[in-house]
């Protein structure tokens, strides 16, 4: 059965509500007091915009352009320019606080995903966690900075004006309350639409991004392969699938917009008409009656933004039920434990098994020693486990039985901090950042470095004649994942930085496994001096970087069959030896 290229959509679900929306946002620690400043500001502001109509009453009822009262005059124009200067500084504020809270949670979720165990991104793809983080703030940035400083000042320019309707004619002011059964009739099951799809929405958003972030990124193994057809199909699924979201999302607000148009129109034009027979029956001035429908503008212009800004509410909820999953996973037990000095202390696995699913362990029961500058290598076929040994040394993951140890203490028990800035990890496929070859050697370091220690470390690393060439040396610009560089050069680079951190722990995965011989020599003479006065653990398919390591442990199907010297297990490891004879070693 040929499966889908179509993404299928996640399903939304209806537990969350405003209050976790409200939770979240205080989590953050908005700025109250300057809220509450702006939100008096606002209350000023829609007190001199309820002013305005009352005065504008005075004026049409005045017969004469003489009899109109310069005091009147100058009352108005300031509460024109009351209205202005103080909700020009209120919506600032309130923008401000929005602004600022979502700063803090913006740090705050990219602070928890740094935290995260590495578990967390085997099951979600960065572009997935980096959309909730881009994304999903955006639209909880949408509401507080914009959407909701608007509610608040029509909310109180609504509820003013409403009531000195009520004060000047509370029959012309009740003809507004006959639509307001209707519009709840009319906007709840349109609300639960809007949120349904808006989560929806972002979820789609999301997965596409995971998925076009992880493909932009092996942008060479597609081109290579001739993988743009099928990734153009593939991509268009998951476009599709957003365009026919958004596309839903549209009809709503398309139809929900002029319903709450239609609506305030008609409210209007129905009092507009009952003042004009009241004005001719004398029961109302023409003062009183432009003055209503001043007031009626207070009231319809920022209820036309509400149906805009339940709509962004609805989306926030989403993004904040996204967000509230990743603050609610566990960190990495960081600032915990105890701090100890690894040199000279004795690493040891006793009976570890680890697996991601019960029934396909990666290692069972395995158990070695590492002595004080030792070296010690982990040998056997691709798939064996080796690297995830790595992987259980740096706590990326945690044995589900048995225990890693130095100095017969559970390496879990110690400051996960301290315990990895004592370990020195060069991999085959050594990671480097863009940006220049200065800041790759110092990252993580958490201090400068003069340039003389760089070219020191670099040197060590058979790495500065390379370095010097490039036209601007230490600042050079290395591009993304390191792609200006060879592979053995980035090697040298992640060795120079190995060099720097001066490591008590150095951990070697099959380093020169992907060089050709004439990188591998210089990679390998830098290894050697990396490894003087270190306990080193080696992971090598090339047997011959491992013939001289004080103990080699072979490991098949996540077991150790065998160990000991290079000598001792072509002696007693018929497997060892079939690989030897293999790469012509005797």
């Amino acid at each position: 059965m040929e499966r889908s290229l179509t993404p299928e959509l996640p399903k939304a679900t209806n537990k969350f509500k405003l209050k976790d929306f409200i939770a979240l946002i205080n989590r953050v620690n908005p700025k109250k007091l300057v809220f509450v400043i702006g939100l008096l500001l606002s209350l000023v502001t829609s007190v001199a915009s309820l002013i305005v109509p009352q005065l504008t009453k005075g004026l049409v009822d005045t017969s004469r352009l003489a009899k109109i009262s310069g005091s009147t005059l100058a009352v108005l124009i300031l509460a024109f320019v009351t209205q202005l200067t103080f909700g020009a500084v209120g919506g600032f504020l309130l923008r401000y606080v929005g602004e600022t809270a979502v700063k803090t949670l913006r740090e705050t979720l990219w602070n928890h995903l740094l935290k995260l165990p590495v578990n967390y991104f085997d099951e979600h793809k960065s572009g997935e966690s980096s959309s909730r983080l881009v994304n999903d703030t955006t639209v909880i940035k949408e509401l507080m900075t914009s959407q909701f400083p608007n509610f608040v000042t029509g909310a109180i320019q609504l509820v003013g004006s409403m009531v000195i309707l009520f004060v000047m004619d509370w029959k012309m002011a009740a003809l507004m309350f006959l639509i307001v059964p209707i519009m709840v009739i009319i906007m709840g099951p349109i609300g639960k639409m809007m949120m349904t799809i808006g989560r929806q929405l972002q979820a789609a958003t999301a997965d596409f991004n995971g998925e076009a972030s992880e493909k932009l990124a092996e942008i060479r193994l597609i081109k290579s392969s001739n993988g743009e057809p099928f990734e153009s199909e593939k991509g268009a699924g998951f476009i599709g699938k957003i365009f026919t979201l958004g596309i839903k999302d549209a009809k709503i607000e398309a139809i929900l917009q002029p319903i709450m148009t239609t609506a305030m129109l008609g409210m209007f034009v129905g009092i507009l008409g009952y003042g004009a027979v009241r004005v001719q029956a004398g029961t109302l001035t023409s003062g009183e009656l432009v003055a209503f429908l001043l007031y009626l503008f207070n009231i319809i212009m920022p209820a036309a933004t509400f149906a805009t800004f339940f709509s962004q509410v609805q989306k926030a909820m989403g993004a904040t039920e996204r967000i509230e999953e990743i603050l609610v996973t566990e960190v990495e037990p960081i600032g915990q434990g105890e701090k100890i000095i690894v040199a000279g202390q004795t690493i040891k696995a006793e009976n570890v098994t680890f697996y991601y699913s019960p029934e396909r362990p990666v290692l069972q029961n395995v158990s070695f020693e590492a002595k004080p500058n030792s070296v010690i290598a982990f040998a056997g076929p691709s798939g064996g486990g080796k690297s995830t040994i790595f992987a259980l040394l740096e706590r990326f993951y945690q044995p589900v039985n048995g225990k890693l140890t130095i100095d017969d203490q559970d390496i879990n028990a110690l400051d996960l901090v301290d315990w990895r800035s004592q370990i020195g990890y060069v991999s085959q496929d050594s990671a480097v950042f863009a940006g220049s070859i200065r800041d790759n050697l110092q990252y993580g370091l958490g201090r400068k470095v003069s340039d003389d220690k760089l070219w020191n470390v670099l040197e060590l690393a058979y790495a500065d004649q390379f370095v010097r060439d490039f036209p601007e040396q230490l600042a050079t610009e290395i591009g993304e994942r390191g792609v200006k560089l060879s592979g053995g050069q980035k090697q040298r680079i992640a060795i120079a930085r190995a060099f720097l951190r001066d490591p008590k722990i150095l951990m070697l995965d099959e380093a020169t496994a992907s060089l050709d011989s004439q990188s591998e020599e210089k990679v390998q003479r830098a290894l050697d001096q990396l490894m003087e006065g270190r306990t080193t653990l080696v992971i090598a398919h090339r047997l011959s970087t491992i013939v001289d390591a004080d103990q080699i442990y072979f490991i098949e199907k996540g077991q150790v069959t065998g160990h000991g010297t290079h000598r001792e297990l072509i002696k007693n490891h018929p497997l060892y030896a079939d690989y030897v004879k293999e790469q012509v070693l005797e």
